[in-house]
């Protein structure tokens, strides 16, 4: 009954992790990291191995790299300034909690629009590098995903195989 149960929560942890997504507040990553401890010292410590261990370091740190990446990349090729990515970044975790899940969108596109207007920045341009920080977070989203996937895909192989 207890293995079921521990089973129910790990569940719950990898589909935590992807509210995270939409909830930045909601440290994905580590709450996948949750279950896969919570298997290893509750249920089974001898599957997990080394390696295991390892790759989930590595993709761990590229899931936190991927999203940082996409976001910053996309803002500067889309004209946008060190404030304007700067912004996106604290607007998307604002936004998280105004009007969810839409807030994560239109928050950090409006801030960004309105930070490089105030650095003197065209209308045009300032929509551009709007643009991009919506490019860059929709982008970083959909990494996340497949990093997230793979993660626990590996986890689920590794202990029903």
């Amino acid at each position: 009954m207890l293995d079921i149960i521990i089973w129910v929560v790990i569940a719950v942890l990898f589909i935590l992790s992807f509210v995270g997504i939409i909830f930045p507040i909601v440290p994905s990553v580590l709450v996948i990291w949750g279950g896969f401890l919570l298997y290893h010292f509750v249920l089974n410590n001898e599957v997990l191995n080394i390696v295991f261990w390892i790759v989930m370091v590595i993709l761990t740190v590229v899931l936190i790299a991927a999203d940082i990446i996409a976001n910053s990349y996309f803002v500067k090729k889309y004209g946008g300034s060190k404030w304007g990515e700067r912004g996106a970044a604290v607007a998307v975790i604002i936004g998280s909690f105004i009007i969810p899940p839409f807030g994560i969108i239109i928050i950090p596109f409006l801030v960004v629009f309105v930070i490089e207007m105030i650095q003197k920045r065209t209308s045009q341009e300032a929509f551009r590098a709007s643009l991009g920080s919506l490019i860059g977070f929709l982008g970083g989203a959909v990494a996340k995903v497949v990093l997230q996937l793979v993660m626990i895909v590996w986890f689920l192989i590794v202990v029903i195989f």
